[in-house]
């Protein structure tokens, strides 16, 4: 799956505001259904969202792993959603 630059920075933006909006539980952290984890080093981190996973890599490079279309669809436009209301959180 191919992401453009906006795709791509907007996955590493609610990233960020998922890990300092959301709640944390051991070292996953959740916000509007969204769960973000990273390694200690952060050179990956991945980004969940019911049966979709995205891991995002070091220098930009990411994987899509998903079972149903809908849901990858769904969660950009939860992405899109969250980062336009990011002030109101």
């Amino acid at each position: 799956m191919y992401l453009d630059k906006e795709k791509k920075q907007n996955l590493l933006h609610i990233l960020n505001l998922v890990t300092t909006k959301g709640s944390k539980t051991d070292s996953v952290y959740e916000l509007s259904g969204i769960r973000a984890s990273y390694e200690f080093d952060g050179y990956t981190c991945w980004l969940a969202y019911r049966d979709l996973t995205v891991t995002l890599m070091f220098h930009g490079s990411y994987d899509f792993d998903y079972q149903h279309k809908e849901t990858r669809e769904f969660f950009f436009k939860l992405v899109s959603n969250l980062l336009a209301e990011k002030d109101n959180l």
